[in-house]
């Protein structure tokens, strides 16, 4: 391992900013705590801080000169999640925790600024982006749409996670999707209530919701090549009250992913197309609205290459999975990649046994991963700016 010394000899600092993080987790556009304490470190490493964009997100200028211009961006946002950890750093606030180790990615890319303040030994302009409401209320696309990029141009963008299950040391990354497009959606069923003892004078909307969900597990199976990875989940459904009544309606909801947006655009014809069909057969109604929607994480050949190099300059070329199997999971950094070439890749957060994955009350982030991410966040900020020169 070749961390940056100089950031490993801030180590117990760095986990006393994330410990302190992490005990006063906060939802989406609620990072006012966090967002205060991100600038006031910018400020003090010496860069150009400006405040409020997507409410309460972040943005670090660094710039040494006429150069060109890299992002490098971090999370901040927690989950609604009743934390059921006990240690000292556990959240203070009841159903409110960082489930997914934004904690970590701040402090990592804020152990990265300092240490870029410290020595720039480059020509151009570093954008510390810190972003709030990633956790499914599209924070990245808020950013965007109020002049992320026409205020602070840059040209190109990088994003990094923690990922349980992958050894301390490893990254992981792959040219090309890594991780899903998302699309939540909701179907309304109506039918004509009744008794019932007498379910022949209504239209069960059970009935035709239960057909529903039988009929869209076909979406994938019988719509999407084999080769071609997808997925369908029904997540929710809620309809009736009584045992001797049958409703007037029932709502069911759930999400599709995918890695291509040919499949996407498919898979919500089809989903449109099943659910009113199949419900009419039973003369009953159903409407389907789309909902929370994120395109697929898809990096860059150049800007992936780049962040291999990065990475093994800190954990050794051997320690960087450049072909890793993408995630059905979902990133809202989607939209950035899109305005912008560049990468998002996976740290390892750890393989011990009992170690957790993301979005579980028991999850941590791993401290000992906070000198390499930063080490990283370094070797690529200074890595990107020189092949641009070159």
């Amino acid at each position: 391992m070749r961390t940056i010394p100089q950031i490993e000899r801030r180590r117990l600092e760095l986990m006393e900013w994330r410990h302190d993080l992490h005990a006063h987790p906060e939802l989406a556009y609620e990072e006012h705590r966090t967002a205060a304490f991100v600038a006031a470190q910018l400020r003090a490493f010496g860069l150009e801080v400006h405040e409020g964009l997507a409410r309460t997100g972040v943005v670090g200028t660094l710039s040494t000169g006429s150069g060109p211009s890299v992002a490098l961006r971090a999370d901040m946002d927690a989950l609604p999640i009743a934390e059921a950890n006990d240690f000292d750093h556990r959240s203070r606030y009841a159903g409110k925790m960082h489930a997914c180790g934004h904690d970590g990615h701040t402090v990592m890319l804020l152990g990265a600024a300092r240490r870029l303040a410290e020595s720039p030994t480059f020509d151009g302009t570093v954008r510390f982006v810190f972003q709030p409401a990633e956790e499914g209320a599209a924070g990245a696309r808020v950013m965007i749409e109020e002049g992320l990029f026409e205020r602070f141009p840059v040209d190109a963008i990088f994003g990094m996670h923690n990922w349980p299950g992958v050894p301390v040391g490893r990254f992981a990354m792959r040219v090309g999707p890594i991780m899903a497009s998302l699309d939540t959606f909701d179907i309304r069923v109506e039918g004509k209530g009744a008794h019932g003892a007498l379910p022949h004078l209504g239209v069960d909307p059970i009935v035709a919701a239960a057909k529903i969900v039988d009929m869209l597990q076909t979406l994938v199976s019988r719509n999407v090549d084999p080769m071609r990875a997808a997925v369908v989940s029904v997540t929710k459904i809620h309809g009736g009250e009584a045992h001797n009544v049958i409703p007037e309606r029932v709502e069911l909801g759930g999400g599709l992913r995918c890695f291509e947006a040919e499949v996407r655009a498919e898979l919500k014809r089809r989903l449109r197309l099943v659910a009113t069909s199949t419900a009419t057969a039973l003369d009953a109604r159903a409407t389907v609205e789309f909902g929370l929607s994120f395109p697929a994480v898809v990096n860059t050949a150049a800007e992936a290459h780049l962040a291999a190099e990065a990475a093994a300059a800190v954990v050794g070329e051997a320690q960087v999975d450049t072909a890793a199997e993408p995630v059905l999971g979902s990133e809202d950094f989607a939209y950035m990649l899109e305005r912008k070439p560049g990468c998002y890749v996976f740290i390892g957060n750890g393989d011990a046994p009992g170690n957790c994955m993301i979005h579980n009350p028991q999850y941590d982030f791993n401290d000992d991963i906070l000198t390499v991410g930063a080490s990283y966040w370094v070797r690529l900020a200074e890595a990107f700016l020189a092949r641009r020169l070159a």
